[in-house]
Protein backbone atom coordinates (compact mmCIF):
# COMPACT_ATOMS: atom_id res chain seq x y z
CA UNK A 1 0.00 0.00 0.00
CA UNK A 2 1.28 3.41 -0.82
CA UNK A 3 0.30 6.61 0.93
CA UNK A 4 0.36 9.97 -0.53
CA UNK A 5 2.91 12.08 -0.22
CA UNK A 6 5.71 9.75 -0.75
CA UNK A 7 7.86 12.15 -3.51
CA UNK A 8 8.19 15.63 -1.26
CA UNK A 9 9.52 13.31 1.48
CA UNK A 10 12.31 11.76 -0.55
CA UNK A 11 14.35 14.80 0.37
CA UNK A 12 13.38 14.80 3.69
CA UNK A 13 14.43 10.73 3.24
CA UNK A 14 17.90 11.53 2.13
CA UNK A 15 18.32 14.34 5.40
CA UNK A 16 17.46 11.30 8.11
CA UNK A 17 19.51 9.10 6.42
CA UNK A 18 22.47 11.35 6.71
CA UNK A 19 21.32 12.30 10.35
CA UNK A 20 21.77 8.46 10.83
CA UNK A 21 24.74 7.79 9.25
CA UNK A 22 26.46 10.76 11.36
CA UNK A 23 24.98 9.79 14.46
CA UNK A 24 26.70 6.50 15.73
CA UNK A 25 26.28 6.55 19.36
CA UNK A 26 29.08 5.05 22.01
CA UNK A 27 26.78 3.15 23.87
CA UNK A 28 29.13 -0.08 24.38
CA UNK A 29 31.23 1.15 27.34
CA UNK A 30 28.06 1.98 28.40
CA UNK A 31 27.06 -1.75 28.72
CA UNK A 32 27.76 -3.85 31.88
CA UNK A 33 30.89 -5.93 31.36
CA UNK A 34 30.34 -10.03 30.79
CA UNK A 35 30.03 -11.40 33.79
CA UNK A 36 32.09 -14.86 34.54
CA UNK A 37 29.03 -16.68 34.80
CA UNK A 38 28.30 -15.48 30.95
CA UNK A 39 31.32 -16.76 30.01
CA UNK A 40 29.83 -20.55 28.59
CA UNK A 41 29.41 -21.20 24.87
CA UNK A 42 27.62 -24.64 25.46
CA UNK A 43 24.25 -22.92 24.64
CA UNK A 44 24.51 -23.65 20.88
CA UNK A 45 21.36 -23.90 19.41
CA UNK A 46 22.33 -25.66 16.22
CA UNK A 47 21.00 -25.76 13.04
CA UNK A 48 17.39 -25.23 12.14
CA UNK A 49 15.25 -28.50 11.56
CA UNK A 50 12.51 -28.21 9.28
CA UNK A 51 9.07 -28.91 9.93
CA UNK A 52 7.75 -30.57 7.07
CA UNK A 53 4.75 -33.30 7.81
CA UNK A 54 1.42 -31.85 8.63
CA UNK A 55 0.87 -33.41 11.91
CA UNK A 56 3.65 -30.71 12.76
CA UNK A 57 2.47 -27.39 10.85
CA UNK A 58 -1.09 -28.27 11.12
CA UNK A 59 -0.94 -27.38 14.99
CA UNK A 60 0.42 -23.69 13.83
CA UNK A 61 -2.97 -22.71 11.78
CA UNK A 62 -4.56 -19.64 12.21
CA UNK A 63 -8.28 -19.51 12.49
CA UNK A 64 -9.37 -16.02 11.11
CA UNK A 65 -12.36 -14.44 12.96
CA UNK A 66 -12.97 -10.83 11.83
CA UNK A 67 -15.62 -8.26 14.35
CA UNK A 68 -18.80 -7.79 12.08
CA UNK A 69 -18.90 -4.05 9.94
CA UNK A 70 -22.19 -3.48 11.63
CA UNK A 71 -20.18 -3.98 15.25
CA UNK A 72 -17.55 -1.11 13.98
CA UNK A 73 -20.24 0.88 12.89
CA UNK A 74 -21.95 0.85 16.22
CA UNK A 75 -19.12 1.34 18.22
CA UNK A 76 -18.38 4.66 15.65
CA UNK A 77 -21.68 5.56 15.69
CA UNK A 78 -21.68 5.71 19.66
CA UNK A 79 -18.06 7.50 19.66
CA UNK A 80 -17.63 9.38 16.73
CA UNK A 81 -16.06 9.45 13.75
CA UNK A 82 -12.41 7.40 13.70
CA UNK A 83 -9.37 9.14 13.76
CA UNK A 84 -5.87 8.05 12.21
CA UNK A 85 -2.70 7.80 13.31
CA UNK A 86 -2.15 11.54 13.08
CA UNK A 87 -4.74 12.56 15.43
CA UNK A 88 -2.76 10.84 18.11
CA UNK A 89 0.78 12.35 17.50
CA UNK A 90 -0.61 15.63 16.75
CA UNK A 91 -1.79 15.09 20.80
CA UNK A 92 2.05 13.84 21.56
CA UNK A 93 3.45 15.42 25.22
CA UNK A 94 5.70 13.15 26.36
CA UNK A 95 9.21 12.69 25.15
CA UNK A 96 11.79 10.29 24.83
CA UNK A 97 15.34 11.04 26.34
CA UNK A 98 18.15 10.43 24.15
CA UNK A 99 20.70 7.76 25.48
CA UNK A 100 23.14 11.03 26.97
CA UNK A 101 20.37 12.02 29.08
CA UNK A 102 19.75 8.32 30.57
CA UNK A 103 21.17 7.05 33.57
CA UNK A 104 23.95 4.75 33.86
CA UNK A 105 21.55 2.11 35.01
CA UNK A 106 19.21 2.62 32.28
CA UNK A 107 22.14 2.11 29.86
CA UNK A 108 23.19 -1.27 30.88
CA UNK A 109 19.85 -3.01 29.55
CA UNK A 110 22.04 -2.28 26.34
CA UNK A 111 23.59 -4.68 23.79
CA UNK A 112 27.08 -5.22 24.80
CA UNK A 113 28.04 -5.94 21.05
CA UNK A 114 26.70 -4.96 18.48
CA UNK A 115 26.62 -1.78 20.27
CA UNK A 116 23.29 0.64 19.88
CA UNK A 117 23.55 3.66 17.14
CA UNK A 118 20.82 4.91 18.83
CA UNK A 119 19.16 4.28 21.76
CA UNK A 120 16.27 6.10 23.99
CA UNK A 121 14.51 5.87 27.41
CA UNK A 122 11.25 6.26 28.87
CA UNK A 123 9.24 8.82 30.61
CA UNK A 124 9.97 6.86 33.90
CA UNK A 125 6.97 8.57 35.56
CA UNK A 126 4.70 7.21 32.69
CA UNK A 127 5.80 3.37 32.57
CA UNK A 128 6.83 2.68 36.53
CA UNK A 129 4.10 0.38 36.63
CA UNK A 130 3.99 -1.03 33.07
CA UNK A 131 6.41 -3.89 31.09
CA UNK A 132 7.72 -2.93 27.60
CA UNK A 133 6.92 -5.23 25.04
CA UNK A 134 6.40 -5.04 21.74
CA UNK A 135 7.93 -3.28 18.45
CA UNK A 136 6.97 -2.20 15.47
CA UNK A 137 7.14 1.01 12.57
CA UNK A 138 5.73 2.57 9.72
CA UNK A 139 9.12 0.89 8.37
CA UNK A 140 7.03 -2.36 8.39
CA UNK A 141 3.71 -0.75 6.90
CA UNK A 142 4.96 0.42 3.88
CA UNK A 143 7.98 -0.39 2.40
CA UNK A 144 9.39 3.33 1.85
CA UNK A 145 9.27 3.66 6.22
CA UNK A 146 6.53 6.27 6.03
CA UNK A 147 3.01 6.41 7.22
CA UNK A 148 1.25 9.41 5.34
CA UNK A 149 3.56 12.41 6.23
CA UNK A 150 5.11 10.91 9.30
CA UNK A 151 7.68 8.09 10.34
CA UNK A 152 6.22 6.49 13.35
CA UNK A 153 7.31 4.06 15.80
CA UNK A 154 4.61 1.92 17.92
CA UNK A 155 5.62 0.44 21.38
CA UNK A 156 3.60 -2.05 23.26
CA UNK A 157 3.17 -2.11 27.11
CA UNK A 158 1.21 -3.96 29.59
CA UNK A 159 -0.01 -3.87 33.15
CA UNK A 160 -1.47 -6.24 35.24
CA UNK A 161 -2.40 -10.26 34.63
CA UNK A 162 -3.96 -12.03 31.98
CA UNK A 163 -7.56 -11.73 33.71
CA UNK A 164 -7.27 -7.87 34.86
CA UNK A 165 -4.66 -6.62 32.54
CA UNK A 166 -4.21 -3.70 30.33
CA UNK A 167 -2.27 -3.04 27.15
CA UNK A 168 -1.18 0.13 25.49
CA UNK A 169 0.58 1.25 22.31
CA UNK A 170 3.06 4.10 22.32
CA UNK A 171 2.58 6.24 18.95
CA UNK A 172 6.19 7.77 19.09
CA UNK A 173 6.33 10.71 16.38
CA UNK A 174 9.93 10.08 14.84
CA UNK A 175 10.12 13.10 11.94
CA UNK A 176 13.14 14.29 13.87
CA UNK A 177 15.23 11.68 15.11
CA UNK A 178 17.02 13.80 18.13
CA UNK A 179 13.36 14.49 19.65
CA UNK A 180 11.53 11.93 19.84
CA UNK A 181 7.62 12.71 21.12
CA UNK A 182 4.88 10.45 22.09
CA UNK A 183 1.14 9.96 23.18
CA UNK A 184 -0.47 6.44 24.01
CA UNK A 185 -3.27 4.80 23.00
CA UNK A 186 -5.46 1.38 24.99
CA UNK A 187 -6.21 -1.46 23.05
CA UNK A 188 -9.57 -2.65 23.62
CA UNK A 189 -11.96 -5.26 22.19
CA UNK A 190 -15.64 -4.08 21.03
CA UNK A 191 -18.58 -6.93 22.75
CA UNK A 192 -22.06 -5.99 22.89
CA UNK A 193 -22.67 -5.63 19.55
CA UNK A 194 -20.13 -2.81 19.21
CA UNK A 195 -22.04 -0.62 22.40
CA UNK A 196 -18.95 -1.27 24.34
CA UNK A 197 -15.47 -2.27 24.70
CA UNK A 198 -13.48 -4.28 27.04
CA UNK A 199 -9.41 -3.88 27.90
CA UNK A 200 -7.14 -6.02 25.87
CA UNK A 201 -5.60 -8.44 28.72
CA UNK A 202 -2.31 -9.70 27.10
CA UNK A 203 1.18 -9.56 27.88
CA UNK A 204 2.30 -7.73 24.04
CA UNK A 205 5.32 -9.80 23.14
CA UNK A 206 4.97 -9.35 19.45
CA UNK A 207 3.79 -6.96 17.01
CA UNK A 208 3.83 -6.03 13.14
CA UNK A 209 2.16 -3.17 11.91
CA UNK A 210 1.92 -3.87 8.17
CA UNK A 211 -0.68 -2.25 5.34
CA UNK A 212 -3.33 -0.17 7.89
CA UNK A 213 -3.31 -3.91 10.14
CA UNK A 214 -1.43 -3.72 13.54
CA UNK A 215 -1.41 -7.42 14.63
CA UNK A 216 -0.23 -8.57 18.29
CA UNK A 217 -0.01 -11.10 19.96
CA UNK A 218 -2.29 -13.09 22.37
CA UNK A 219 -1.88 -15.86 24.27
CA UNK A 220 -4.19 -18.23 22.20
CA UNK A 221 -2.94 -15.67 18.90
CA UNK A 222 -3.06 -12.76 17.22
CA UNK A 223 -5.54 -9.64 17.57
CA UNK A 224 -5.91 -7.67 14.71
CA UNK A 225 -6.17 -3.81 14.69
CA UNK A 226 -7.35 -1.15 11.91
CA UNK A 227 -4.72 1.77 12.15
CA UNK A 228 -7.31 4.17 10.70
CA UNK A 229 -10.48 3.23 13.46
CA UNK A 230 -8.31 5.07 16.57
CA UNK A 231 -11.25 6.33 18.51
CA UNK A 232 -11.32 9.11 20.66
CA UNK A 233 -12.75 8.87 24.66
CA UNK A 234 -14.70 11.54 26.12
CA UNK A 235 -14.56 10.69 29.87
CA UNK A 236 -11.17 10.84 31.72
CA UNK A 237 -11.42 8.28 34.76
CA UNK A 238 -10.16 4.59 35.78
CA UNK A 239 -13.39 3.00 34.18
CA UNK A 240 -12.58 1.19 30.63
CA UNK A 241 -15.54 1.24 28.31
CA UNK A 242 -18.84 2.87 28.33
CA UNK A 243 -19.27 5.18 31.26
CA UNK A 244 -23.20 7.06 31.39
CA UNK A 245 -23.27 8.80 28.05
CA UNK A 246 -19.29 8.74 27.29
CA UNK A 247 -16.59 6.59 27.21
CA UNK A 248 -13.63 6.34 29.25
CA UNK A 249 -10.00 4.21 28.60
CA UNK A 250 -8.60 3.97 31.87
CA UNK A 251 -7.70 8.07 31.53
CA UNK A 252 -6.03 7.71 27.82
CA UNK A 253 -7.26 10.06 25.40
CA UNK A 254 -7.78 7.48 22.46
CA UNK A 255 -8.32 3.47 22.04
CA UNK A 256 -7.93 1.20 18.97
CA UNK A 257 -10.68 -1.43 18.58
CA UNK A 258 -9.85 -4.62 17.46
CA UNK A 259 -11.30 -5.77 14.19
CA UNK A 260 -10.56 -9.72 14.11
CA UNK A 261 -8.36 -12.34 15.63
CA UNK A 262 -6.48 -15.01 14.36
CA UNK A 263 -6.62 -18.39 16.74
CA UNK A 264 -4.42 -21.31 16.80
CA UNK A 265 -6.17 -24.13 15.96
CA UNK A 266 -4.01 -27.23 16.96
CA UNK A 267 -5.16 -27.27 20.41
CA UNK A 268 -3.09 -29.04 23.46
CA UNK A 269 -0.43 -29.44 20.18
CA UNK A 270 -0.48 -25.44 19.57
CA UNK A 271 2.72 -23.03 20.95
CA UNK A 272 2.43 -20.43 22.62
CA UNK A 273 2.81 -17.63 20.52
CA UNK A 274 6.38 -15.25 21.43
CA UNK A 275 7.32 -12.68 19.24
CA UNK A 276 6.88 -11.58 15.74
CA UNK A 277 8.07 -9.61 13.27
CA UNK A 278 7.92 -9.00 9.06
CA UNK A 279 9.87 -10.67 6.59
CA UNK A 280 9.84 -8.33 3.08
CA UNK A 281 12.72 -10.66 1.72
CA UNK A 282 9.43 -13.17 0.91
CA UNK A 283 6.32 -13.17 -1.77
CA UNK A 284 4.56 -12.77 -1.01
CA UNK A 285 5.84 -10.81 2.47
CA UNK A 286 5.34 -13.03 5.31
CA UNK A 287 4.61 -12.73 9.22
CA UNK A 288 7.31 -14.99 11.56
CA UNK A 289 6.45 -15.98 14.21
CA UNK A 290 8.33 -17.86 17.29
CA UNK A 291 7.32 -20.53 20.18
CA UNK A 292 7.74 -19.02 23.69
CA UNK A 293 9.77 -21.53 25.78
CA UNK A 294 11.14 -20.63 29.46
CA UNK A 295 15.01 -19.09 29.09
CA UNK A 296 16.17 -22.49 30.56
CA UNK A 297 14.07 -24.90 29.12
CA UNK A 298 15.32 -28.00 27.36
CA UNK A 299 12.57 -27.97 25.60
CA UNK A 300 12.83 -27.52 21.43
CA UNK A 301 10.85 -24.34 20.45
CA UNK A 302 9.67 -23.56 16.93
CA UNK A 303 9.67 -20.90 14.21
CA UNK A 304 7.23 -20.36 11.31
CA UNK A 305 5.58 -18.16 8.91
CA UNK A 306 2.55 -17.21 7.25
CA UNK A 307 1.69 -15.45 3.99
CA UNK A 308 0.01 -11.86 3.81
CA UNK A 309 -2.78 -11.75 1.28
CA UNK A 310 -2.21 -10.46 -2.07
CA UNK A 311 -6.14 -9.54 -2.74
CA UNK A 312 -6.45 -5.73 -2.31
CA UNK A 313 -9.86 -6.03 -0.66
CA UNK A 314 -8.14 -7.70 2.74
CA UNK A 315 -5.18 -5.03 3.55
CA UNK A 316 -2.82 -5.91 6.35
CA UNK A 317 -4.55 -9.45 6.66
CA UNK A 318 -3.22 -13.21 6.24
CA UNK A 319 -3.24 -15.30 3.27
CA UNK A 320 -6.19 -17.76 4.24
CA UNK A 321 -8.26 -20.29 2.10
CA UNK A 322 -11.90 -20.77 1.52
CA UNK A 323 -12.14 -22.39 5.42
CA UNK A 324 -11.07 -19.05 6.44
CA UNK A 325 -7.32 -20.48 8.14
CA UNK A 326 -4.77 -19.40 7.33
CA UNK A 327 -2.05 -22.25 6.53
CA UNK A 328 1.88 -22.07 7.35
CA UNK A 329 4.17 -21.57 4.51
CA UNK A 330 7.11 -22.54 6.42
CA UNK A 331 8.01 -24.16 9.89
CA UNK A 332 11.40 -25.14 11.85
CA UNK A 333 12.40 -26.53 15.24
CA UNK A 334 14.86 -25.10 17.36
CA UNK A 335 16.73 -25.91 19.86
CA UNK A 336 17.16 -22.27 21.52
CA UNK A 337 14.99 -21.64 24.16
CA UNK A 338 14.04 -18.06 26.03
CA UNK A 339 12.97 -16.76 22.33
CA UNK A 340 11.77 -13.12 22.83
CA UNK A 341 12.53 -11.98 19.62
CA UNK A 342 12.19 -13.20 16.31
CA UNK A 343 13.32 -11.64 12.60
CA UNK A 344 13.79 -13.32 9.34
CA UNK A 345 15.54 -11.76 6.83
CA UNK A 346 16.56 -13.81 3.05
CA UNK A 347 17.61 -17.08 4.19
CA UNK A 348 18.56 -17.01 7.75
CA UNK A 349 16.26 -16.51 10.99
CA UNK A 350 17.46 -14.00 13.55
CA UNK A 351 16.60 -15.15 17.39
CA UNK A 352 17.05 -12.91 20.33
CA UNK A 353 17.32 -15.12 23.34
CA UNK A 354 16.32 -14.00 26.99
CA UNK A 355 19.34 -14.40 29.75
CA UNK A 356 19.16 -17.58 31.84
CA UNK A 357 18.84 -17.94 35.54
CA UNK A 358 22.67 -17.41 36.31
CA UNK A 359 22.79 -14.66 32.92
CA UNK A 360 22.80 -10.73 32.94
CA UNK A 361 22.48 -10.71 29.53
CA UNK A 362 20.56 -12.60 26.93
CA UNK A 363 22.23 -13.90 23.55
CA UNK A 364 21.38 -12.98 19.79
CA UNK A 365 22.04 -15.87 17.06
CA UNK A 366 21.56 -16.01 13.35
CA UNK A 367 20.50 -19.83 12.43
CA UNK A 368 19.63 -21.58 9.71
CA UNK A 369 19.88 -25.14 8.47
CA UNK A 370 23.30 -25.08 8.35
CA UNK A 371 23.55 -24.04 11.56
CA UNK A 372 24.33 -21.13 14.38
CA UNK A 373 26.28 -18.06 14.81
CA UNK A 374 26.26 -15.77 17.81
CA UNK A 375 27.15 -12.28 18.47
CA UNK A 376 30.06 -12.61 20.59
CA UNK A 377 32.07 -10.19 23.42
CA UNK A 378 34.64 -10.45 26.14
CA UNK A 379 38.14 -11.76 26.61
CA UNK A 380 36.54 -15.14 26.38
CA UNK A 381 33.93 -14.27 22.98
CA UNK A 382 30.83 -15.59 25.15
CA UNK A 383 27.60 -15.60 23.60
CA UNK A 384 25.72 -13.45 26.23
CA UNK A 385 26.58 -9.79 24.73
CA UNK A 386 22.27 -8.49 23.62
CA UNK A 387 20.23 -7.13 26.06
CA UNK A 388 19.61 -7.54 29.79
CA UNK A 389 16.02 -8.05 28.82
CA UNK A 390 15.78 -9.26 25.82
CA UNK A 391 13.04 -8.05 23.46
CA UNK A 392 11.36 -7.93 19.67
CA UNK A 393 13.36 -7.59 16.78
CA UNK A 394 11.87 -5.20 13.93
CA UNK A 395 13.54 -3.97 10.81
CA UNK A 396 13.07 -0.96 8.83
CA UNK A 397 14.04 -1.90 5.36
CA UNK A 398 13.99 1.88 4.24
CA UNK A 399 17.22 2.50 6.70
CA UNK A 400 18.48 -0.80 6.98
CA UNK A 401 17.91 -0.70 10.99
CA UNK A 402 16.76 -3.39 13.67
CA UNK A 403 14.49 -1.72 16.49
CA UNK A 404 14.37 -3.60 20.06
CA UNK A 405 13.12 -2.71 23.64
CA UNK A 406 15.25 -3.64 26.68
CA UNK A 407 14.10 -3.10 29.69
CA UNK A 408 13.30 0.59 29.34
CA UNK A 409 15.53 1.65 26.60
CA UNK A 410 14.33 1.52 22.90
CA UNK A 411 17.85 1.32 20.76
CA UNK A 412 18.11 0.43 17.18
CA UNK A 413 21.29 -0.67 15.55
CA UNK A 414 21.76 -2.11 11.60
CA UNK A 415 21.59 -5.03 10.61
CA UNK A 416 24.78 -5.06 8.77
CA UNK A 417 26.38 -4.67 11.88
CA UNK A 418 24.84 -7.67 13.50
CA UNK A 419 25.65 -9.67 10.13
CA UNK A 420 29.42 -8.46 10.89
CA UNK A 421 29.58 -9.31 14.13
CA UNK A 422 28.28 -12.59 13.65
CA UNK A 423 31.09 -13.18 11.23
Amino acid sequence: MKHRGRHRRRKQGRAVRAFLAGTALALTAAATMISASQATVGDDPGALEPLTRAAETDALRLKERLVPQATLDELAAGMGKPVGVGAVLESADRSLRGANGCTATERTALPVAPAATRAYCWDAADTASWRAGAVTSSGDADDDGWWNDNRVILSGWSQGSAARGLARLAFVDANDPAHLRYASALLVIPVDGGRNYRALSSRLSGMVWYQDKLLVTAADGLYVYDMNRVQRTTVDSAAVGRVGKGWSAHGYRFVLPAVGSYRLTGGSAAPRVGGISLDRSTAPDSLVASEWTAADSDRPARLWRYGFDRDPARPGLLATGATGVAPVVEAYETEASGIAGVLSHRSHWYVGRAPGSTDRHGSLWRQDTDGAEATRCGEQEAPRCWGTRVGPLSYWEATGEVWSQSDRMLFALPLGSIDSALG
